[in-house]
């Protein structure tokens, strides 16, 4: 996600939510589905995504809109948006995406940035139904987003609120392979990232927009990284790790 326009007002609005807002508004999982989650955030450890070959390796890769950047502060998620991965292949017939219940008032800003209303969100899946729906579609393949920190914060906050599960999945942020060939960008934004490599710009800031956009940008240099002779991700990091 990330707005820098709109930085100073989402903290302004974190901190006039309470941190107990969220245990309140969110359905909890069925005992099977903990089960499941648990299951499954075992078998995702296990996984060595980063020895397998580039052309070979699964991913998911996904986007969330949010209400502002800070879930301990109760901040929460109002959709997310994904689409899988075959190598540099998109699997355009394989996404997901799901708005998510809250009862909390959106501001203004936000419904103009996301096109998200609130009468859509009282509406909405509850958050369990769409964690495990999410988690179903995604099983044990590692996943991808922009500027991860933001995504990766979220599900462990919403994990971990719904199903007193640590969230384990790795997520592989695409700023590992930008700044591969991109060391000095003058900007990390994702329509500045994708206008530079001639990816369209289409459906910002809605969850699985973003998530089709994040995907041909991961493509794109997930591309240029095999041309260049690495053979998996962690020759990449290796790489990183010596000339940084």
């Amino acid at each position: 996600m990330g707005m820098n326009d709109f930085i100073e007002f989402f903290r302004g609005m974190s901190g006039k939510i309470s941190s107990n807002v969220l245990a309140g508004v969110q359905g909890q999982a069925t005992p099977q589905n903990i089960s499941f989650m648990r299951q499954l955030e075992k078998e995702a450890r296990k996984k060595d995504d980063l020895n397998c070959p580039l052309d070979q390796l699964d991913v998911v890769v996904f986007d969330i809109e949010t209400t502002g950047f800070f879930p301990d502060k109760g901040d929460q998620m109002i959709s997310i948006g994904a689409v899988k991965m075959h190598g540099c292949e998109i699997l355009t017939e394989e996404s997901f995406y799901s708005l998510i219940k809250t009862d909390i008032p959106l501001s203004p800003e936000i419904t103009s940035l996301t096109n998200i209303t609130g009468k859509e969100l009282q509406a909405a899946p509850e958050s369990s139904d769409v964690l495990m729906n999410f988690f179903k579609f995604v099983s044990t393949k590692s996943l991808v987003a922009h500027h991860s920190q933001h995504e990766q914060s979220f599900m462990h906050k919403f994990t971990w609120d719904v199903t007193r599960t640590k969230f384990q999945h790795r997520i592989l942020d695409t700023s590992f392979l930008t700044q591969l060939f991109n060391p000095v960008s003058s900007s990390n934004a994702l329509e500045d990232l994708c206008a530079g490599c001639g990816i369209e710009i289409k459906n910002r800031h809605h969850a699985l927009g973003d998530a089709f956009m994040t995907a041909r940008l991961w493509g794109y240099y997930l591309s240029k990284a095999q041309e260049a002779g690495f053979k998996n991700l962690s020759e990449i990091y290796n790489h990183i790790a010596r000339y940084r």
